[in-house]
């Protein structure tokens, strides 16, 4: 308690929650758009259900990460060294994520400009393994994630309840946006394509800085949101014509 009272009075304090609130919501979005992408391919019933326990283990992880910090901080140090580097469970993990992640956004892009192929997908399959796959999924992409975010926040500051106020707030962020997002994404098929590049760019980031090369994630995020704002110029522009073929009839 004691602490907290001090972290309070301290303007150091709050402007690091600050800066780690929204560099948590900033590596949230990643999570998301695969949450988002994922449950929109189930029957819309299920969908809501199985992005809220997705974002549900994501703050169980995250918060259960945070009470063994001790142990987070050993993922960091070198397990064997090859090519040149020392390779840590941290490395292993983000390399096994955007392995993951590389595979599972190629087969659905390959399912989305392969509509015959698209309807032998597992939707296609009965609700209960469907939803068991997403959520499946979706568990091992929040470990990822996860582990990540966790590392980040402790590289920035060393103040546990800081920490847990951060996860806490990104994942918030996350559940109030995730519905949203969602039926964005579902509404413009475009869309669909942009954040499946996206997961791809990430996953191929993810194996990256596992093989020990440093992707600054300010590049990363300003390309994802340069091709964002060039998306919706277009989606703009066809709104346009559309309107004028509308009007010309």
């Amino acid at each position: 308690m004691q602490e907290i009272m001090t972290l309070i009075q301290d303007p150091a304090a709050w402007v690091a929650l600050i800066t780690l609130v929204v560099m948590e919501v900033v590596l949230g979005i990643d999570n998301l758009i695969f949450i988002s992408i994922l449950t929109n391919k189930l029957p819309p019933e299920h969908r809501e259900k199985a992005r809220k326990i997705g974002i549900g283990l994501a703050l169980v992880m995250r918060l259960g990460l945070l009470g063994t910090v001790a142990w987070i901080v050993q993922l960091t140090e070198p397990l064997f060294e090859a090519f040149g580097h020392g390779f840590s469970w941290k490395d292993l993990i983000l390399i096994a994520g955007g392995l993951f992640l590389v595979w599972k956004a190629t087969k659905e892009i390959h399912h989305t400009v392969d509509p015959v192929d698209h309807q032998e997908d597992f939707i296609a399959k009965s609700v209960t393994t469907g939803f068991a796959s997403a959520i499946g999924q979706i568990l091992l992409l929040d470990l990822v994630f996860s582990v990540d975010s966790i590392i980040t926040a402790v590289g920035m500051t060393p103040h546990l309840p800081i920490m847990v106020i951060a996860v806490i707030a990104a994942v918030t962020v996350m559940l109030v946006a995730a519905n949203p997002l969602a039926n964005f994404i579902e509404r413009n098929p475009t869309i669909v394509m942009l954040a499946l590049a996206f997961l791809l760019m990430i996953g191929t980031t993810l194996i990256a800085e596992g093989m020990g090369f440093h992707v600054p994630k300010g590049y990363i995020y300003a390309a994802m949101a340069f091709s964002a704002a060039v998306e919706v110029l277009n989606m703009i522009a066809r709104n346009a014509r559309k309107q004028k073929r509308d009007g010309a009839h």
